[in-house]
């Protein structure tokens, strides 16, 4: 007891505030290891191997998994299809619906943060609940949607059951789910940012066009980035939506690369070719965080 009471005397200030600092972190630094490096490392040795959960034969395969997918998975060239079509649908239709919004909702009018807790709302709803309501809604003739679309005499499809209508079914409702999100982020930006530019424009005739074109979206620039990177890099992990309104269905028409890793691992049970399935999806939202570094990187330097 004496020893460590002397030892922790000859420490520096500095070297105790080090030592403190190690000592908070290192919970962090043990959850991380234990919840993120620690699975991530297995996924990547799982993936050179051919595994099965109900056999539980492990067998090396080296990279034949990767061959396979890329050679003569022909579900994987339309898995890779969907979940480009998927992406390029929701994050323009999500960022241009949460500019508008936050554009709107960025005025000083009275009520107007009833509106913000409106939009925001669906955000901080269950997204089990959220899906399961749309499923219903979306239904034939028995679907609230088409029930509307009636009074006015058109007749609507079975939206989740028609493999041209489930992609889209599906990208418009997590869009008015998460649209929020991207709107708070940039009525944010909007809030923070200087009035000088802009009143300076008015006052030399510009119009509200022109000072948004010229002046806002520049300086938004940064922001539009950064929720455009956030939200490509969710469409390319969203699960629960998909499994719980088409299920992959109908005819694979929405079944996206995150999902297939779930049909493939506990469906199918291949847990070596799902995981370097996973490995093919970490790899791509790697490589979408790695471009969003160098393009802020280079926007701070041009600054």
């Amino acid at each position: 007891m004496a020893q460590s009471r002397n030892i922790t005397m000859r420490l520096t200030n500095r070297q105790r505030e080090t030592l403190w600092g190690y000592l908070f972190v290192a919970p962090q630094m043990i959850g991380f290891s234990i919840l993120i490096v620690v699975p991530l490392i297995t996924i990547f040795v799982f993936s050179t191997e051919q595994r099965n959960l109900l056999t539980g034969i492990i067998t090396p395969v080296g990279l034949e998994n990767f061959r396979t997918i890329f050679e003569d998975d022909v579900l994987f060239k339309k898995v890779l299809l969907n979940t480009l079509t998927f992406t390029l649908g929701l994050v323009p239709l999500n960022i241009g619906l949460a500019l508008l919004l936050a554009s709107l909702l960025s005025q000083k009018l009275r009520g107007i943060t009833i509106f913000r807790v409106l939009f925001f709302s669906p955000v901080v709803t269950s997204a089990v609940a959220w899906a399961i309501v749309w499923k219903f809604m979306l239904q034939g003739d028995q679907g609230t949607v088409n029930q509307v679309l009636q009074l006015v005499g058109i007749e609507g499809p079975n939206w989740l059951r028609r493999p041209e209508w489930a992609m889209l079914s599906v990208i418009v409702t997590l869009v008015i789910k998460n649209v929020g999100l991207n709107m708070i982020i940039l009525l944010a930006a909007l809030t923070n940012m200087p009035q000088e530019y802009r009143e300076a424009a008015h006052v030399d005739g510009a119009t509200r066009w022109q000072v948004f074109r010229r002046i806002t979206l520049p300086l938004l620039a940064p922001t539009l980035l950064f929720v455009t990177v956030i939200t490509m890099i969710g469409s390319l992990k969203v699960f629960d939506h998909i499994m719980l309104m088409t299920a992959g269905g109908p005819a694979n028409s929405t079944m996206v690369l995150v999902y297939y890793i779930y049909y493939q691992a506990f469906q199918f049970f291949e847990t070596g070719y799902a995981s370097a399935l996973a490995v093919i999806l970490f790899v791509l939202a790697l490589g979408l965080t790695l471009f969003q570094w160098v393009i802020r990187g280079r926007a701070a330097y041009d600054d």
